[in-house]
Order: structure tokens, then sequence, then C-alpha cells
């Protein structure tokens, strides 16, 4: 099923399944992607200073740098985990409970080296430096 178009200048083009399925193909590569971490393009990036609880048991990165009055994102995936700080001035509140899917922001305000640990997995412990 092709439709026939004229232009004024006398030159025909037509139109049909060739442009229907070249445009269903464009639209589909336009359109790629999911937006999520990794992907190219304008997306929401990750934040800058993440900690990760994976379901490797362990928190990635083990150390992580930062600036006083800098914000870390704990990440918790599938596997439940939560957040214990040593106490210690400066330290910020700690993140009970089981955490799966979410993530939880801590600022840190005050310089130090403030360690971490997941009650649920004592074996995984973590570090921020906050310079």
């Amino acid at each position: 099923m092709f439709t026939a178009h004229t232009t004024q200048a006398g030159h025909m083009f037509r139109f049909g399944t060739q442009f229907t399925v070249v445009s269903l193909v464009g639209a589909l590569f336009g359109c790629g992607g999911s937006g999520g971490y990794g992907s190219m393009g304008p997306g929401n990036p990750p934040p800058a200073h993440t900690v990760q609880a994976t379901n490797a048991l362990l928190f990635t990165p083990a150390t992580l740098d930062v600036s006083a009055g800098q914000t870390v994102t704990f990440s918790f995936g599938s596997v439940a985990h939560n957040v214990f700080f040593t106490a210690q001035a400066g330290a910020p509140a700690n993140i009970p409970g089981n955490n799966a899917n979410v993530s939880v922001n801590r600022v840190f305000a005050t310089q130090g080296n403030y360690t971490y640990t997941c009650q649920i997995h004592p074996q995984m412990h973590g570090t921020v430096v906050v310079q």
C-alpha cells in the first residue's frame, strides 16, 4: 500500500511501508536507553559521593573521601542492610532498620574519620574520611 504525493515541481514521492518502517526504527533508537546509572545522555547521574551496600555483603567503596559539609548517599540494593557509626563527635545519625532498594543521605559536617558497620552483617565495614 503506497500513497503517491506530487510536489509543485512535479516530483513524485512514495510514502508507505518503507517510510513507516524507517520511522518506527528511528523512533525506537531515538527513545532508547534506560536513563539510569551508566546510560549515556541526559539522565539523572548518580550522586557524586555514594557508598553502595552490595549483595556481596560489602560496602563499596570501603573508604570514601569527601569535604566537610558534603552529602554521602548510602545506596541499599535488594539485600537489607543498615549503617551504624562508631560513636564520636561529628558522626551523622545512624541508618537503622532493614533497608533494601532505597538510598539514604547523610551530611558529614565535621572533619574526621567516621567508621561504620552493618549490624545485620557485622563483617561489613566502611569509613568516610572528611577533609
